[in-house]
């Protein structure tokens, strides 16, 4: 198996994003989507931090992080930066 390094939350925006979907079907979306929500309300809630695994043109990466905000398209990190939604491979809760 692979391994994707990981990066601090600051580096995330010297990172160009893939500007197509990572995940290939809807259910696996859905999916991605119901852990952002949970990550955001943890975040909010408990301050506690997830590990958000996504693609970026110079390959995977992966950052432990608190989440902010999850719209439909962007996640919102500490320091307000910002994360494609379908960049993103996976968020382990």
């Amino acid at each position: 198996m692979m391994s994707i390094p990981l990066i601090e939350k600051e580096e995330v925006p010297k990172y160009k994003f893939v500007a197509h979907d990572v995940l290939k079907t809807d259910m696996e979306r859905r999916d991605r989507f119901h852990k952002l929500e949970k990550a955001m309300l943890l975040g909010n809630g408990y301050k506690a931090k997830v590990k958000i695994t996504f693609e970026t043109l110079e390959g995977m990466k992966k950052i432990e992080t608190t989440v902010w905000e999850a719209s439909e398209d962007q996640l919102m990190i500490k320091s307000d930066v910002m994360i494609p939604i379908h960049s993103i491979l996976d968020v382990e809760l």
